[in-house]
This record gives structure tokens, C-alpha cells and sequence, in this order.
């Protein structure tokens, strides 16, 4: 129950961390928020990533062995990465339509899937 917790909690601290990293860009598309100062895009941002964090912490709690998780830190980093790409991708293909997904970033996937593959492996 702990692996599937940990993983929905990252799943939802990576999508508010998008939209904290990249949401702006799409948002500048709208007139209320082309004109609004860097320092409000930045204040902005931040208000999304304070639920990143407020799901991430408790994901990595959970999840650490030294917490009686079922993950190493290694495992928890790479586990991370890869669900935070997974959600770039979504919502790069989704909201982006300029963006294409192209073999070179499927073939990056695959090596990160064999880092998820080795990092698991005992």
C-alpha cells in the first residue's frame, strides 16, 4: 500500500511541479496574464509549487526505508524522474501542440526505463 501511495503522491507533486515550471508559458497565451510582470510570474510559480511540496515531502516520508517505506533513496529518485517525465510529456503533448514526441526522446525513455530497471535491481 506504501509503493502505491508514494507513487500517486509523486504523480501529483510532478503535475503541480509542471505547472509551476512550465505553465506560464502556455498561460501567456491568455491577455489577463501576457502583461503581468516577471516578478508575478515568479510569485506565481511559486504559490504552484507550494503543493508540489506539500505532496512531495509526504511522498518521500512514506516511501523511505528509513521510514519504513519501501524504498531506498536511490529507488525514490529514480522512481521521481521518471514519473516526472512521463507528466512533462503529457503535458508538453498536450498543451503544446507545437511540441512533438520524436524517436530521440523515446529512445531517451527507454535508457531511463533501464536506469528504473537497474536502480531496482538488487
Amino acid at each position: 500500500m506504501k509503493q502505491l501511495t508514494t507513487i500517486a503522491l509523486l504523480v501529483v507533486s510532478n503535475i503541480f511541479m509542471t505547472f509551476a515550471w512550465y505553465g506560464h508559458l502556455k498561460f501567456k497565451e491568455y491577455s489577463w496574464f501576457e502583461n503581468l510582470p516577471l516578478i508575478l510570474i515568479i510569485l506565481l510559480s511559486w504559490a504552484i509549487a507550494f503543493f508540489e511540496y506539500c505532496f512531495q515531502v509526504p511522498a518521500n516520508r512514506i516511501g523511505f526505508q528509513g521510514n519504513g517505506g519501501p524504498f531506498n533513496l536511490w529507488q525514490l529518485k529514480v522512481l521521481q524522474e521518471v514519473i516526472t517525465l512521463v507528466v512533462f510529456t503529457f503535458f508538453t503533448t498536450t498543451l503544446f501542440k507545437t511540441e512533438t514526441l520524436k524517436l530521440n526522446h523515446l529512445i531517451g525513455f527507454v535508457f531511463l526505463i533501464l536506469a528504473v530497471f537497474f536502480i531496482f535491481k538488487d
